[in-house]
């Protein structure tokens, strides 16, 4: 592997899992509040994308969420490290992020919302996680490490980014690129247009009518996960739903990128892309390939679902 550029290293910022687990354990439960939040409030919208957040320049939104006539999205800002609401009435509240308990988030969260008179009650228990503590009674989760915090965004910015090019050489139906709360993870995701079977559930504290409305047509999907069980480190994935013949055998690229049986999809250590020459064509490159892989081994048509020139070089 050639050496990567010292800048690189800096725009791609190391993310050690063992450094920072416990502050990310608590920030997945603050994040579930805030998309609970946006949950409740919102229409439902296929395959969940109503639930998801949104990298910002400075952090994660929530963007615009109803309240009757009313809007407002809750911010979280990982450079100044502080939580915002603002209200499209002009009203603004917030407070630090800084160690404190799920519990004590929660509560100051919701303390918040009603100064601006926004009334609002959720499910206080976690998603996706196994042995979940309810929201109101975690005081086991309390760490907040702003540098680690902000490192985690600044991945985010660079992720989304590179997400975006890789998103935009799809003409067929495509999510915007997204942060589920659930796993958590920066997430996009291709559709072929055609339905599939019923997905078999099993994710746990999530309704498996949830996850079967989520894959209720094929999919190849890629995302950015910070890690955790099996794979102990931060990593780029990418699956195909249903998983065609052959899928796992696959030759994808770059080295260092390989199927995991643990997780049935494709993995690249985030490190690989991170101490490359260049970042955002090794990322690419398991992108497209990845894709290629679940595309063809499925047939889909690909000449009517992909596009190979921007819209932009040929205006004027």
């Amino acid at each position: 592997m050639n050496a990567p550029d010292t800048s690189s290293l800096e725009t791609w910022p190391d993310l050690p899992l063992d450094a920072w687990k416990e502050t990310y354990a608590t920030l997945h439960m603050w994040m579930q509040i805030a998309g609970k939040i946006r949950l409740t409030q919102c229409s439902w919208v296929n395959h969940s994308w109503h639930v998801t957040l949104y990298v910002t320049a400075r952090g994660l939104t929530t963007s615009l969420i109803p309240h009757g006539t009313r809007n407002f999205q809750i911010d979280f800002d990982f450079v100044g490290h502080r939580l915002t609401v603002q209200a499209s009435d002009g009203g603004t509240a917030g407070f630090a992020l800084e160690p404190m308990s799920v519990a004590a988030f929660y509560q100051r969260l919701m303390e918040e919302l009603r100064k601006l008179d926004l009334d609002i009650s959720i499910s206080r228990k976690p998603n996706e996680v196994t042995d979940p503590i309810r929201f109101d009674q975690d005081e086991t989760h309390r760490a907040y490490d702003s540098e680690y915090a902000n490192r985690f965004w600044r991945i985010l910015v660079q992720a989304d980014r590179v997400f975006k090019i890789f998103r935009a050489r799809f003409a067929g139906k495509c999510s915007p690129v997204h942060f589920f709360w659930g796993a958590p993870d920066l997430a996009v995701t291709r559709f072929s247009g055609r339905t599939a079977p019923a997905h078999p559930g099993g994710i746990p504290n999530l309704p498996d009518w949830v996850t079967r409305e989520a894959y209720s047509h094929e999919v190849s999907s890629c995302g950015f996960w910070p890690g955790g069980g099996p794979i102990p480190y931060a990593a780029f994935y990418s699956y195909a739903y249903p998983e065609p013949a052959g899928y796992a055998n696959a030759s994808i690229g770059p080295s260092g990128a390989f199927y995991s049986d643990d997780y049935r999809e494709f993995i690249l250590p985030y490190a690989v892309v991170r101490e490359s020459k260049s970042p955002d064509d090794t990322l690419l490159e398991f992108l497209q390939s990845s894709y290629e892989a679940a595309a063809d081994l499925a047939k889909w048509d690909r000449q009517a679902l992909e596009r190979d020139h921007d819209p932009k070089m040929r205006a004027g």
